[in-house]
């Protein structure tokens, strides 16, 4: 661990998410550093902390089709399809149009959102109890994934403010598939494959 970061488990993560803390915790892919989406000084230190530029989106994990909807989604025929197949929850993220009036006030500006329901218990729990997360691959910007949490920390720019620690994951990220296209198309190809997109979807992406 680097100095100052502490193991910790998932009871701590509301507090310190809800102070403005960023939180490094085990998802269904890859580690994510979690925010909440209500505390700018959470996701400044985010994108600090990664080196990423400051005007890219961040994608939103929720715990439920519902808590989708309540972002003010556009959800068509197509991306109904996927989030209601048996890829969700799991490995798959959702980009969708949004109805601008319907917009929490964190999301105004948008005109697209990447969303995504994971299949992983803790971070399920997690979500119900503090609601929608700002949450992006643990790895400085540009730089490979990790899939141990020494490397993420001694990878990332910043130490994060609480570090779950699930051992070894992945390095895959999610595959992304854009629904806020006349035609869906897969905008990164991930964990699941693009043959099992098309399958649901009956169209070629």
């Amino acid at each position: 661990m680097s100095q100052g970061v502490q193991p910790a488990d998932w009871s701590s993560a509301d507090e310190v998410l809800t102070a403005g803390g960023v939180a490094l915790v085990p998802t269904d892919t890859v580690y994510g550093l979690a925010v909440r989406p209500d505390r700018d000084d959470a996701i400044d230190k985010l994108f600090a902390m990664k080196g990423r530029p400051r005007n890219v989106n961040l994608p939103i994990m929720v715990d439920s089709i519902a808590a989708i909807e309540g972002l003010g989604a556009v959800v068509d025929r197509h991306a109904a399809r996927l989030l209601s197949s048996h890829l969700v929850p799991g490995s798959l993220t959702v980009a969708l149009g949004v109805h601008p009036e319907k917009l929490p006030p964190w999301l105004a500006g948008r005109d697209e959102i990447a969303v995504r329901i994971p299949a992983h218990d803790g971070m399920l729990a997690l979500l119900g109890r503090v609601g929608p997360l700002l949450v992006t691959s643990a790895n400085a910007h540009a730089h490979a994934t990790q899939d141990e949490v020494p490397k993420i920390l001694a990878d990332l720019l910043a130490p994060p403010d609480l570090v779950i620690d699930s051992g070894p994951l992945g390095r895959v990220a999610s595959t992304l598939v854009n629904c806020n296209l006349a035609q869906p198309a897969v905008e990164r190809v991930g964990v699941v494959p693009t043959s099992e997109i098309e399958e649901v979807l009956g169209v070629h992406v």
